[in-house]
């Protein structure tokens, strides 16, 4: 299910639209659906942006990305994009070759540079993830795969321990599964290197390390802030994430990322070495979990 913004941008003398404000898409990650960003949402419409909230198929990086910068061709002016988790996997490909992508916002996200993925990150930068997956074989339209799940049990420690149990007991039976080519396919673009990046780290993630979340974000110079969040920050900061959404729409044009061209060196060995339906319990994008629907907190 997508989210679409209320909020209608004004017409043009052409009889066209323009906009004095970018429209905000926020991509979310696995296990979850668009409503994991109602918090924000509604937080950026109130201040006057057209918001945008795409459903991602979570089918593998090459497809679910291709899906997102089909969803961003549709969209008339300016562009703020936003990914959680493994969002961030995908905003870094979907921007890529886009020039009204004006900047890109982590939160508590995988950024990886070209050749990486999921799994190679999550080697490097190890949590607790790997105890809380189940992987499930499926097949679909003649293709055979594997979907993870995660565990109920171990759902609230490790994703969201700053929300309440009765909460985190919805998610465990309304997630969607993930799959497992969506941390095993590298990524072949990394538009933060050309683009300017906000990240959002969360000092009490499990999902993701957070140490690997500073690594990306220093390694792309992007504009950080911490905060005591779990891995699901959206849903239980909202006003956190919405303020360092809102810096990135309002950031001056002219701000740019000092990077070289060419992608990052990165361990290979650590890439290689993970394999199979056990390398995919090890993945550190794993996305919000969500039902924030269920969960609207009334807003200041």
């Amino acid at each position: 299910m997508a989210l679409y913004s209320s909020v209608a941008p004004p017409a043009a003398a052409d009889g066209g639209t323009t906009t004095t404000k970018p429209t905000i898409v926020l991509v979310h990650g696995a296990f979850a659906d668009a409503s994991s960003w109602n918090g924000v949402a509604e937080r950026l419409e109130r201040r006057g942006y057209a918001v945008m909230a795409p459903a991602n198929p979570l089918r593998g990086l090459y497809n679910d990305s291709s899906y997102i910068a089909s969803v961003l061709d549709s969209i008339k002016g300016p562009i703020v994009l936003v990914g959680h988790s493994y969002g961030g996997s995908l905003i870094s490909s979907a921007a890529a070759g886009n020039p009204r992508v004006k900047s890109l916002v982590y939160v508590s996200a995988l950024m990886p540079d070209v050749g990486e993925n999921g799994m190679s990150l999550a080697a490097r930068f190890p949590s607790e993830l790997g105890t809380a997956t189940r992987s499930v074989p499926y097949q679909a339209d003649g293709v055979n795969g594997t979907d993870l799940y995660l565990k109920p049990d171990r759902l609230h420690q490790v994703f969201a321990a700053d929300l309440p149990e009765s909460a985190t007991s919805l998610m465990a039976v309304t997630q969607r599964p993930v799959a497992t080519t969506a941390f095993s396919e590298k990524a072949t673009a990394a538009a933060w290197r050309h683009i300017p990046s906000w990240f959002l780290v969360a000092k009490q993630d499990k999902t993701i390390n957070p140490d690997q979340e500073r690594f990306e974000a220093k390694r792309a110079g992007s504009h950080t802030v911490e905060i005591d969040s779990s891995h699901v920050a959206m849903i239980s900061h909202p006003e956190e994430v919405t303020d360092l959404v809102l810096q990135a729409a309002t950031a001056d044009d002219s701000v740019r990322p000092s990077l070289p061209a060419t992608g990052a060196s990165h361990d290979s060995r650590a890439a290689t070495a993970l394999t199979g339906i056990a390398a995919a319990s090890l993945i550190a994008g794993a996305g919000a979990l969500f039902l924030s629907r269920r969960l609207r907190r009334s807003t200041p």
